[in-house]
């Protein structure tokens, strides 16, 4: 997805306007300039087209203790972004803090969207024309607070972001590579690619950028994507971890299928299952690799002991297949293409509905169906596969409120007895009868 970066000086409304954008309260609002250090990101999705959205700090004087930082932050969103939203203060009007960012925008020759912010009433609407005297085209006046005119705002930066899907070949498997730091993710693409197509370095953080390669492996075409390392937020000291983070997550959002690097003698640590919970949130296959095996010990079927310990510290993925690797070596690399293609197909599955509610009858039926505290129990009259890419399913039953988690993962474990889904989520939809249609 494309990324939209929100620059301007303090106490613009900046973080007020992120907030609008994503539709959510993210982003801390406060009259105090300097409030937003860090960048923070949210999806945000209009007419058809997805982006992040990236609310930056506001650019302070020289006298700020945090000017150097917050500058080095925006700079970077700048050189990573694809749109730039620069916002200034329409009661304020234009001042030289803003001929300063818009001097530091052109340079960046990147598409930029001016934002005439709390435009509450038609009082200061002549500022919105004074605007045009930074030198961009596309100008708007809006108010973060009441709403006004960010359908035309989001028109603007929609028009202005690349197409999200490139042309691809319909049989073509994009496969993202992420990870943390340093598990071996650039010397996985090299193998796979049989070329050195990203640097390798034993030092962490060295992707910085996203680095698809194309490749037939076993026949069918892969398209590779190598990605920066996941960290811990609170450990992205600089804006380049930062966006690469960003771009990690852009990179599995337009993956078919997501090979997840661990380290196998660090396995499954919390920065792994966020990024597992990701590409299952996104509806994305997903294949567990264990990288480093060549310096695991052959002693005691360490393979059993490892594929025991993935199910137990990631319980809610009994469904992605598990590979052990070496990187250095190749071992087990060649297991990686029929996995993906597995994988792949598994994600587009169907199962025919009156296969479906041969389910219903024969299994459901002799299974105690949940009830309400008033002692109303659940009924479920049909089912149907309402989509694949990942398969969904929609159940219609007479009150979709009795269903549990618990029910709701045996119904899914059943789905799965009726065909091969290995390495693909599932999504179970509940529905009142009246609902249908």
């Amino acid at each position: 997805m494309a990324l939209v970066a929100i620059i301007g000086r303090p106490n613009v409304g900046k973080s007020s306007l992120f907030n609008r954008l994503i539709g959510r309260r993210e982003a801390i609002v406060d009259d105090t300039p300097g409030v937003t250090r860090d960048r923070i990101y949210g999806e945000t999705e209009w007419r058809g087209k997805s982006f992040y959205a990236v609310d930056t700090g506001g650019i302070l004087g020289e006298e700020s203790a945090f000017s150097a930082g917050i500058e080095a932050h925006v700079n970077e969103a700048i050189s990573e972004c694809d749109a730039l939203l620069m916002v200034v203060d329409g009661h304020v009007g234009i001042t030289a803090a803003d001929e300063s960012v818009a001097h530091l925008l052109r340079r960046s020759r990147k598409p930029v969207v001016v934002a005439v912010n709390k435009m509450d009433d038609l009082k200061h609407e002549v500022h919105v024309a004074d605007a045009y005297s930074l030198g961009f085209e596309h100008v708007v006046g809006v108010s973060a607070l009441h709403k006004r005119n960010l359908e035309d705002l989001l028109d603007l930066l929609a028009g202005l972001l690349p197409d999200e899907e490139e042309h691809r070949d319909e049989d073509e498997i994009r496969l993202a590579i992420v990870g943390r730091p340093n598990v071996g993710k650039s010397s996985l693409l090299n193998r796979l690619a049989g070329a050195e197509r990203s640097l390798v370095s034993p030092l962490a953080g060295t992707t910085r950028d996203p680095v698809d390669t194309s490749v037939v492996m076993d026949g069918r075409h892969f398209r590779l994507v190598d990605t920066a390392g996941l960290r811990r937020r609170g450990r992205m000291d600089s804006a380049l971890e930062y966006y690469s983070f960003v771009r990690t997550l852009a990179a599995v959002d337009r993956s078919d299928v997501a090979l997840l690097l661990m380290d196998a003698s660090a396995p499954c640590t919390d920065m792994d299952k966020k990024a597992a919970a990701h590409a299952v949130e996104k509806g994305k296959g997903l294949i567990l690799i264990l990288n480093k095996w060549d310096l695991v010990s052959s002693r005691d079927r360490p393979g059993d002991t490892m594929t025991k310990r993935i199910r137990e510290d990631l319980p809610f993925l009994t469904w992605a297949p598990i590979l052990f690797t070496s990187a250095l070596n190749g071992r087990g690399v060649g297991k990686i293409a029929q996995a993906a293609v597995s994988v792949f197909e598994n994600r587009r599955r169907r199962i025919p509905t009156n296969v479906l509610n041969r389910l219903m009858r024969d299994v459901l039926a002799f299974d105690r169906l949940p009830s309400s505290k008033r002692g109303k129990s659940l009924k479920i009259y049909y089912c149907l596969q309402s989509g694949v890419e990942p398969p969904a399913f929609v159940f219609f039953v007479n009150d979709p409120g009795i269903v549990d988690t618990a029910f709701e993962n045996h119904v899914k474990k059943e789905l799965r007895a009726l065909e091969d889904f290995t390495g693909s989520p599932l999504r179970v939809f509940w529905r009142g009868k009246e609902q249908e249609g």
